[in-house]
């Protein structure tokens, strides 16, 4: 929040990564490229804390499984060691169905745009199960009973569908506010939630990774008839170089250099 923008004449290198979303992201949604593109993306977002803004760490991940009872009592939200709760129910109106964020280190920051136009607004949220702004986002979704029927995908293009339509959209849903958009970035627990979906792609890959690592297949783009390929590059927005995607298929790779947990 401190540092000028790489890309924009306005704006901070935290407003790049909502900025890079909206921009490049939005179109690998409903595609082969949704994981691909997210995880360069994430390292991409994980090397720029750790070379613009000295951090010494790696991008943690919130395993929701282990909170879908309760989703909204999960610790990310904790306004001491996390990243701040709900916006409140009669507080000021924020973006996306939510209201100002008021605990946690991000309350009172102003975000510069929400999806491609420029809207400066509070950190917003609105937790819902779909039944208004209760307070309350169902964890269902995220049983570790589904997310072992996700896992059990046979092939790739099934695997990235179920994923993208299940845990990647009921978090956003539940959450609204900020995260209700491309600008979901602008949520730092969007960061949380698209690791953790990126760990999932890695649980699925090391199941069979001699075959794993190599399997990709869909479409293209959201809405191309085009299919998809390794070959086929991963934009982020100028911000660093456009890889393909057979560069970031292994997480082992002298390029990634990671690993998950199991």
């Amino acid at each position: 929040m401190q540092r000028p923008s790489k890309i924009r004449t306005n704006g901070t290198l935290y407003d790049d990564f909502p900025w890079i979303h909206t921009t490049s992201g939005s179109a690998t949604h409903h595609s082969a490229a949704f994981l691909s593109w997210h995880r360069y993306f994430i390292h991409t977002y994980e090397n720029t804390l750790k070379i613009e803004c000295g951090y010494h760490g790696a991008l943690a991940y919130w395993d929701w499984s282990l909170d879908w009872a309760n989703l909204t009592g999960s610790p990310v939200w904790s306004p001491e060691t996390g990243f701040g709760g709900d916006g409140l129910v009669n507080g000021e109106e924020g973006v996306g169905e939510g209201r100002c964020v008021t605990d946690g280190p991000f309350a009172g920051h102003t975000n510069l745009f929400y999806g491609a136009k420029s809207r400066p607004h509070c950190l917003s949220r609105g937790f819902t199960d779909g039944h208004g702004h209760n307070g309350s986002i169902s964890g269902d979704g995220v049983h570790p009973e589904q997310l072992e029927d996700i896992l059990s995908q046979e092939d790739f293009e099934s695997f990235f569908w179920a994923l993208e339509k299940g845990p990647h959209d009921l978090i956003p849903n539940g959450v609204r506010g900020d995260f209700f958009s491309f600008t979901a970035p602008y949520d730092p627990v969007f960061y949380l939630h698209h690791t953790q979906l990126d760990r999932l792609w890695w649980l699925w890959q090391e199941r069979s990774p001699r075959q794993r690592h190599f399997e990709y297949t869909g479409p293209k783009a959201m809405g191309s008839d085009q299919k998809a390929s390794v070959y086929d590059l991963l934009p982020i927005s100028d911000f660093v170089e456009p890889l393909r995607v057979m560069d970031i298929m292994n997480t082992e790779s002298d390029f990634l250099c990671y690993r998950y947990t199991e």
